[in-house]
């Protein structure tokens, strides 16, 4: 069976839909999901930047709403809320000075404009002086016979690190699954690989293509308050851990008589070396840290069946955002970033298909849990604190559904799940797509590497099988390329960037069409004798495996 489909094969009819769901789709409202929206994202709740006072604004909106609805709460102690207690870091940009020495002659950098990025080792102050190498894309792959380091002992070290995967070839198209950028190429493993070999420093080096983003996206990201777990007593972290521009990268290559465009071109091949730059990272780091709270917050409706019930689908959004940060460069008076459609959407959502569901009987033969995350814009840090810490066994959530980022452009044709054809479950998927007339298409922006990018990825990690539901880009009622236009436009314009504000104009019925085909997939994961499961070979089929036999 192709695991993609541009026309399904497996027709269902429309009344095939169960008759429990015909009165809970009339019942999502476009209203309810449009209000949650503009609140969540209004300047009161201050960009809900993890453990301020928009985050506590905004959690507790989410628990009042839930509690309204007759749900469960699932959290600690009897309440709505699963704390996730973190370590909160700001690079004093002014007392802070690094550059690349050269001969006894240090080049500064410059703050935003050439690099961003700060100290992991969760202390107050660090000097750096360390070696510069460049290890290719940074990546230890054995399933790939793949090492970038060769031997390379990097400790005390600073990496620099391009930010993809080691690209297919002619002779062998599937080298790191082709197009589609595997957890290798993500930031997130280049931190961690410096941080388990003992380096001092690792330095990515930013490009439009390989991030995904604009340089404006890293600098709104990573400037300001950055969120972390406490690191374990005695555990090696980086001393620096950051971004410098493409441009700030050509120079430092050329002062050490390189070609970044060449040693780019030779880090693409096997054999590719370890190559010191003869350049050192010199400077100081000082951060202000501030432990602070924030909180998951987590509902659940108990299903029906007495054996099955004690078995869940979950359905989870995250609910912070990036808080208030330097002024945008449109508007020099904005410093509050709402983070609208990242992802007072999603969350939104969310709670609507929660109200629905409280509403519906008969109750689904499985429970259902709702988790509004924490910390996501932090590095999935809630999901991640949920998945090593589930309100229920990993091994009982049967699915897990995700909603970060809806489009609001109209309704549409098609929807993506990425990775949902590696599972027992695609066939379903696929009966239910046909009946709602969407079309199933793969990952549109599969080098952005987006399974990795959003809290069902923790979920995976921990063993649940789990998904975002994202909308094609084919909008009903528009020529062919204004879905795509609109995507591109909201990516290089408002994406991590202040001006991600709600806006009247959204069509909010495009959301009730996600709402619906999320509660329809909820619906038939929680009926199922049996639990949905990732292919043999799959990713994560090990883990789920075995967090199941439990």
């Amino acid at each position: 069976m192709h695991r993609f489909v541009l026309s399904l094969l497996l027709a269902l009819p429309l009344a095939a839909q169960p008759a429990v769901l015909k009165q809970s789709f009339e019942e999502l409202r476009a209203d309810a999901i449009r209000a949650h929206t503009k609140f969540l994202s209004s300047d009161l709740l201050e960009g809900r930047g993890p453990g301020t006072r928009g985050d506590a604004l905004a959690t507790s909106y989410l628990a009042a709403q839930l509690e309204s609805f007759g749900l469960q709460p699932a959290g600690d102690d009897g309440t709505y809320f699963q704390k996730v207690s973190l370590l909160g870091i700001t690079t004093d940009a002014e007392a802070s000075k690094i550059g690349f020495a050269k001969n006894g002659v240090v080049t500064p950098l410059a703050y935003r404009d050439q690099f961003v990025g700060g100290n992991q080792s969760q202390k107050e102050a660090v000097t750096l002086d360390s070696e510069l190498v460049f290890v290719g894309h940074g990546a230890v792959a054995p399933e790939y016979q793949w090492d970038d380091y060769k031997g390379l002992d990097a400790k005390g070290k600073t990496l620099v690190m391009l930010v993809d995967d080691p690209p297919a070839t002619e002779k062998e198209p599937d080298l790191f699954k082709g197009r589609a950028r595997t957890y290798y190429g993500r930031w997130t493993y280049k931190h961690e690989i410096g941080t388990a070999r003992g380096a001092d420093a690792v330095i990515l080096i930013h490009t439009d293509p390989s991030a995904g983003y604009g340089w404006q996206v890293v600098r709104n990201s990573w400037t300001g308050e950055q969120a972390y777990v406490k690191n374990p007593e005695g555990a090696h972290a980086l001393a620096f851990a950051g971004w410098i521009s493409q441009q700030t990268a050509r120079e430092l290559f050329q002062s050490a008589g390189l070609d970044l465009d060449k040693l780019t071109q030779a880090a693409h091949a096997r054999d590719f070396k370890p190559v010191p730059l003869g350049v050192k990272l010199q400077g100081n780091v000082k951060s202000t840290i501030r432990p602070f709270d924030t909180a998951n917050v987590v509902a659940r409706l108990e299903g029906s069946d007495p054996k099955l019930k004690e078995e869940a689908i979950l359905y989870s959004a995250h609910h912070d955002h990036i808080g208030i940060g330097t002024p945008d460069d449109d508007d020099p008076n904005d410093t509050i970033y709402n983070g609208a459609i990242d992802n007072a959407t999603g969350s939104a959502a969310i709670l609507e298909i929660a109200r629905v569901w409280s509403r519906t009987t008969p109750r689904p033969r499985r429970s259902i849990l709702f988790a509004f995350v924490a910390a996501e814009e932090q590095g999935l840090l809630g999901s991640d604190y949920f998945g090593r810490n589930p309100v229920i066994p990993a091994g009982k959530i049967a699915m897990g559904l995700n909603l970060d980022a809806l489009n609001l452009f109209g309704e549409v044709g098609s929807i993506t799940m990425i990775g949902i054809e590696r599972t027992t479950f695609f066939p379903t998927v696929q009966k239910v797509a046909d009946a709602m007339k969407l079309t199933i298409v793969p990952d549109q922006a599969p080098e952005q590497g987006s399974y990795y990018r959003s809290d069902h990825f923790s979920l995976a990690k921990a063993g649940v099988p789990a998904f975002s539901i994202k909308q094609g880009n084919d909008v009903l009622g528009q020529p062919a390329g204004y879905g795509q236009a609109k995507s591109k436009e909201y990516r290089e314009k408002h994406y991590h960037q202040a001006s991600d504000e709600y806006d009247p104009s959204w069509n909010f019925d495009s959301a009730v069409q996600v709402a619906r085909l999320a509660m329809w997939l909820g619906y038939e994961a929680a009926q199922s004798p049996t639990m949905p499961m990732w292919l043999e070979g799959e990713e994560f089929y090990g883990k789920t495996a075995a967090v199941r036999k439990k």
